[in-house]
This record gives C-alpha cells, structure tokens and sequence, in this order.
C-alpha cells in the first residue's frame, strides 16, 4: 500500500517529472546568481535560461509574439491582479463568469467597490459551461476586458475559449484567459484563439513549482506596472522601463522556480516525441502531441471515476459527464454529509488525500447549490494517476456511501 492516494492535482500537482527536480537542484547549485545584474559568466547563464523559458512557454502557449512578452511573477494570482489593475479605469465595465475562481472575483469585486468598475457576471448552465452568446450580450462600449476562467477547478467543465475570443475579438475589449486549471492538460492556441492576456501558474498542469506564474501579453496590449523598481536594466531612468518584460518584472526572479519551468518544457517536448511527434517537431509541435496523450490520460481516469461514482447510491456528481468538454476535475458529495467531514474520513481512513469544500470558488458552489453542505468534495487525477490510485478512491467512496 501508498502511504497516501493523491488526487489532489487541480490545487497543485504531486509528482513532478523526475528532470524537473534534478534540473532544479542542479542549475541552483550551479548557476543560483543573480541574472541580469552583472556581467559575469555565471549570470549571463542564468539569463539565457530564462530567455530560453520565455521563448519555450510563448511556443507551448501558441503565442507568435516578442518572447518578451512572456513574463513570470509569483503565481497566476500575482499576474491576474497586475493585468486587471494595469488596464482598469474608473467608469469602465468588465466582464467575468461566475465559475470563477477568487483570483479574479476578488479582483473583481474590489474593482467594482472602490474604483467604480462596473462588473458583469455571467452565470452558467446546470454543467457549468458558460453560453458565448451570453458573453457577447454582455459587452457594451465601455467594456475593457471580458475574463474567463478556461476550466473550472470546481467542476472541470471546459469553456469554449475560440469561440468566446472570436466574439470578444470583434469588440475593442481585451480578452483575458485563466489558464490555472488547463496550462499542460489542454492545447492552448492563444493568437488562434485571440486571446489578449494569457495567465498562467507553474505548480499545476505545467509540472513546476509552487511560487512562480506569469502571464503572456499579447502584442499591442499594454499594462501599467504593477509595481516598480530594480529590473537591472537602465538604472539611470527615474522610471520603470515601458519594454517588456521590464515592465511588469520588477526585483529578482525567482530563479529555481523558472528552472522548474524550464525543465518541464523540455520533458513535454520528450514525452511528445515518444507518443508520436516526428524528431523534426518544433517544441510547439512535439508539445501538442504532448497535451493530447496526457488529456487522453486524465480523461479516462476522470470517467472511471465518474462512472464508478454514478453507481452508488447516495453519491451525487456534478458538472460535466463523460463525452463532455471537460478537464479530469470533478466534484461529488456522499449523502447529506459535510464535504469537509468526508475529505477528513478519506484521508484518515483511506490515505486518499482530496480537497473538501468551497474550493476558493464561492460562486460556483452557489449555482451548485452546495453551500449548505460546506461545499462539494473535489477528485482531482493527474497524468501520474495509477491503477492502485483509481481503486483505492473507488473502494474509499464505497465505504463512506455505505455506511
């Protein structure tokens, strides 16, 4: 037996490949200097790095643009607030879902409290998939963004970003895309798809580790600094540099963690190679053979759940079944038992470590109707998910259903 049964990848996900850990640890202990800052051997290294990161996630991401553009910052939450207040102005209207997740209601709702922001929320139908036609009623004159989360981390439904940016691209509104729950599940073709500001996190899909994210900005977006200071570039200016990245990185980077990043990538691109790609793919070829092996993964580990979960009396599932739009996160409830009473006897009595309750998406919860019993408990496999993982949380439901 495991010491523990994770499905707990939609808040972070356990393992990471194996080359991330080892090119961690190694190019910190060779190369943990300060890039960009001076001049010798060892940081002009260290930025190569990065400039090769930044180059590797705009081709993953579908994303033509200045490498530049690219750009890294604490966690998707950092940059989700840094994009919304470097385009926000007094009297202007945004447009967001009600499958959010708090990175963007929070934003939101202060925006609207104390800047006067007009906010627009878009509810969503009894699978938690969001109507792009909806989207477009929504937008009037004065809309400066429409923001979406691309899949909910509550339900797993999986919004339809083409067709929601297609509208969005027909407005003088930005659109913003969430990608936390499917950076490294999904392919994302963000200039196909029109998307403005893509936002992502490196400790999810992406296989990197916790305390780094970032966002892409589309060419001709510009975003007001979130914060400024040392960039280690231009110091004589009195002001923050208006290029990118400079713009909207400010201090050290986060070294080991854009390492992680770096490592992932090259791991996507392999693993791509060994499920089809030709040797002569480019990374965002190699990478999309890539997604599509390791979606497959998850999907069918997600509708053995769902099917094993439909079956048992006393357990309610939500959102998305199998053959829908979705990403392999799913919520269930057993009987009238309080989410976080269940995820607290998963984990005590059968090692299986889930995440209970509102999942820092209140909304969601509200058109659920889970509130009242503290929220839903949350299954969330992961492309390292096996055969011993998937019975183990089936014989766990089991028990606590017929009990």
């Amino acid at each position: 037996m495991k010491d523990h049964y994770y499905f707990d990848n939609a808040a972070t996900t356990l393992p990471k490949p194996e080359a991330v850990y080892q090119f961690m640890d190694q190019f910190f202990r060779s190369h943990g200097v300060n890039p960009g800052r001076s001049g010798h051997e060892l940081a002009v290294e260290a930025e190569t790095m990065i400039v090769q990161t930044r180059r590797l996630l705009g081709q993953f991401f579908g994303f033509a643009g200045d490498p530049g553009r690219v750009t890294f910052s604490q966690n998707a939450t950092d940059s989700m607030n840094a994009a919304l207040g470097g385009i926000l102005n007094p009297g202007d209207h945004l447009v967001i879902t009600r499958m959010e997740h708090n990175c963007v209601l929070r934003p939101a709702n202060h925006f609207e409290r104390d800047q006067d922001v007009e906010v627009t929320r878009v509810t969503a139908d009894g699978q938690g998939y969001v109507d792009p036609d909806e989207i477009r009623k929504s937008i009037k004159p004065n809309t400066k963004a429409v923001v979406i989360n691309h899949a909910s981390n509550v339900t797993g439904s999986l919004q339809d970003a083409f067709a929601i940016g297609k509208l969005v691209n027909e407005t003088d509104a930005l659109f913003i895309l969430d990608s936390c729950q499917t950076a490294g599940v999904v392919p994302i073709a963000m200039d196909e798809w029109g998307v403005d500001v893509l936002v992502y996190t490196g400790h999810k899909g992406l296989f990197g580790p916790m305390g780094i994210g970032g966002m892409i900005v589309g060419e001709g977006v510009e975003i007001r600094p979130p914060r400024v200071g040392g960039t280690g570039v231009n110091s004589i200016s009195p002001f923050q540099p208006d290029e990118y990245p400079y713009r909207l990185e400010t201090g050290t980077h986060c070294l080991p963690g854009i390492a992680g990043l770096n490592a992932a990538q090259k791991w996507f691109a392999e693993l791509g190679k060994s499920h089809g790609a030709p040797d002569d793919a480019t990374h965002q070829q190699a990478c999309g053979f890539a997604l599509a092996h390791i979606h497959e993964t998850e999907s069918a580990v997600a509708n053995r759940l769902l099917e094993a979960f439909n079956a048992l009396e006393g357990v309610k599932t939500y959102g998305p079944q199998a053959g829908q739009p979705r990403v392999s996160t799913l919520s269930i409830n057993i009987r009238d038992l309080p989410a976080d009473q269940v995820g607290t006897m998963l984990d005590a009595d059968h090692a299986v470590c889930v995440r209970p309750g509102l999942h820092c998406a209140p909304d969601v919860h509200e058109l659920l109707g889970t509130v009242s019993q503290k929220g839903t408990v949350r299954f969330a496999p992961g492309y390292f998910t096996d055969e011993e993982d998937i019975h183990q949380a089936i014989a766990a439901v089991e028990d606590l259903a017929s009990a």
